[in-house]
C-alpha cells in the first residue's frame, strides 16, 4: 500500500511537472503562431504617444493656449456688427395742458452698424458708427385734425478712447497668452521626454523579463532531463540515493524559477501596457535590437546643450516673465492714470431720406478722465515689496535648476561611461 501511495504521488508530479512545461511552452510559443502584435521600441513610442493619458492632456492644454492666443490676434481686428430692429409700434396715452389727453401711436425701424478697433501699441480703442432710424407718429386729439409726423434721422461718429500714465493693458495681455503656449509647448516637450524614457524602460523590462524565462524553462527542461537520468541510474542501483535527492532539489528550484519568471514576465507585460494606453486583453510581444551604439559626446558640450537646451531653464524664464507682468500690474494697483476720450460725428434728420445731410449737426466732444489716489496707508508699497521678493526667489529658483542640469549631465555622463565599460565586459564573457 505504500509503495502504490508513493507511486501515485510520483505520477502526479510528473502530471504537474509536464503541465507546466506545456504552459511555458505555450506562452513562448504564442507570439510565435500570428496571434499578438509584435512591437518594436520605435511602434511603442508611437503607440504611446498617441494614446497615453499624460500626453493627451498635454497635447489638448497645448491646442487649448494655442486657440486662446488665435482668439486673441482675433480680438485685435477690426470687429463689425450690425444691429437690426425692423418694426417697433406703440401706443400711449399723452396728457397736454392744451389738448388734454390724447393717444399717440408711435412706428419707428433702427438699424446701426459699429466697427471696433483696439490698437495694441497706444492700448487705446477706436469706434467707427453709424446709425439710422425712422420714425412716424400719429396724434389723434379731441376736437382737433389727426396729425401724422415723418422723419428720417442718420448719426455718423467716430470715437477714441485712450489709456495715459499707464501700462499697455492690452499688449501685456498678449505677451502673457504667448508665454502661456510657449510654457505649453515645454510641458509638452518634457512629456515627451519623459514618456519616451519611461516606454524605452519598460520595453527592455519587459524583453529582459521575457529572456529570463526563456532561460529559466530551459533550464527547467534541463534539470527534468538530468532528474531522469539519476533517477534511472539509482532505480539500476548505479548512483547514490542522496543524489536523486539533490535532483529533486535543483528540480522543485528550477521549476519555482520558471513560475517566479512567468509571474514576473506577466506583470511586466501589463504594466507595458497600461503605459501604452493599450487594453490588458491586447496580446504584445516585444522584439529588441540590443545592439551597442556608442556616440562620443565631450562633457563640455553636453553641458552645454544642457543649459541651453533643457525645458525646465526655459520654463523657469517664463515663470520670471510672469512675476515681471505681476509686479507692473501691482504698480498699477491705485495709480495716477488718466483718460482721454475725443468724439466727432454728424447728425442729419430730415422728413425725406435724400435730404438727412442738407443741414447736419456736427458733434464734437472731448473728456478727460483723471484718477489720482490720495493715501493708501502704505498697501501699494507693502504688495511692490512682496512682488519684488517673488521676482528674486524666481531668479534664485533659475540659478538652482541650472547647477541641477549641470549635475544630472555630468552623472548621467559617468554613468554612460560605466555602462560602456560594463558592456565590453559583458561582451567579453
Amino acid at each position: 500500500m505504500r509503495g502504490l501511495c508513493k507511486s501515485f504521488r510520483n505520477r502526479e508530479k510528473r502530471t504537474k511537472r509536464s503541465a507546466i512545461v506545456f504552459a511555458v511552452c505555450v506562452g513562448l510559443l504564442l507570439p510565435a503562431v500570428g496571434l499578438t502584435e509584435t512591437l518594436t521600441l520605435d511602434r511603442a513610442l508611437d503607440i504611446a504617444m498617441e494614446r497615453s493619458s499624460d500626453m493627451i492632456y498635454a497635447r489638448n492644454n497645448l491646442e487649448i493656449r494655442r486657440q486662446n492666443l488665435k482668439a486673441e490676434d482675433a480680438s485685435l481686428k477690426s470687429q463689425i456688427s450690425f444691429n437690426l430692429t425692423p418694426i417697433q409700434i406703440s401706443k400711449d396715452r399723452v396728457d397736454d395742458q392744451l389738448f388734454g389727453l390724447y393717444t399717440v401711436e408711435s412706428k419707428s425701424s433702427l438699424a446701426s452698424l459699429f466697427v471696433r478697433q483696439r490698437v495694441k501699441w497706444t492700448d487705446a480703442n477706436l469706434t467707427l458708427s453709424n446709425r439710422l432710424d425712422w420714425l412716424e407718429q400719429t396724434a389723434e386729439r379731441k376736437f382737433a385734425e389727426t396729425t401724422t409726423n415723418t422723419r428720417y434721422r442718420n448719426t455718423l461718429g467716430f470715437t477714441l478712447s485712450q489709456p495715459l500714465f499707464t501700462y499697455n493693458r492690452t499688449k501685456q495681455a498678449l505677451e502673457e497668452l504667448k508665454l502661456g503656449l510657449e510654457e505649453a509647448e515645454l510641458n509638452y516637450i518634457t512629456k515627451k521626454l519623459s514618456l519616451e524614457q519611461t516606454v524605452t524602460g519598460r520595453f527592455y523590462n519587459v524583453y529582459q523579463a521575457k529572456r529570463r524565462l526563456e532561460i529559466s524553462s530551459e533550464d527547467y527542461g534541463n534539470k527534468e532531463e538530468s532528474y531522469n537520468i539519476i533517477k534511472n541510474k539509482v532505480e539500476a542501483g548505479i548512483s547514490a540515493q542522496e543524489e536523486l535527492l539533490q535532483a529533486e532539489i535543483n528540480f522543485a528550484q528550477s521549476k519555482a524559477s520558471v513560475e517566479d519568471g512567468q509571474v514576473a514576465y506577466e506583470n511586466a507585460l501589463d504594466d507595458f501596457k497600461v503605459l501604452l494606453g493599450l487594453s490588458l486583453d491586447d496580446e504584445i510581444k516585444v522584439a529588441a535590437d540590443v545592439t551597442k551604439l556608442v556616440v562620443d559626446v565631450g562633457l563640455d558640450k553636453a553641458v552645454q546643450s544642457g543649459l541651453k537646451y533643457a525645458p525646465r531653464l526655459r520654463g523657469a524664464e517664463i515663470s520670471i516673465e510672469y512675476a515681471r507682468n505681476a509686479l507692473v500690474r501691482t504698480g498699477a494697483v491705485d495709480e495716477f492714470s488718466a483718460t482721454v476720450d475725443l468724439s466727432y460725428g454728424l447728425t442729419g434728420t430730415d422728413e425725406n431720406f435724400e435730404d438727412l445731410y442738407r443741414s447736419p449737426l456736427k458733434n464734437q466732444g472731448v473728456a478727460v478722465q483723471l484718477s489720482i489716489p490720495i493715501w493708501d496707508w502704505g498697501k501699494k508699497k507693502s504688495r511692490l515689496k512682496a512682488s519684488s521678493l517673488q521676482i528674486e526667489d524666481r531668479i534664485q529658483s533659475k540659478k538652482d535648476l541650472e547647477n541641477q542640469v549641470i549635475l544630472g549631465v555630468r552623472r548621467a555622463y559617468r554613468a554612460l561611461q560605466n555602462q560602456v565599460t560594463q558592456i565590453e565586459i559583458a561582451e567579453k564573457n
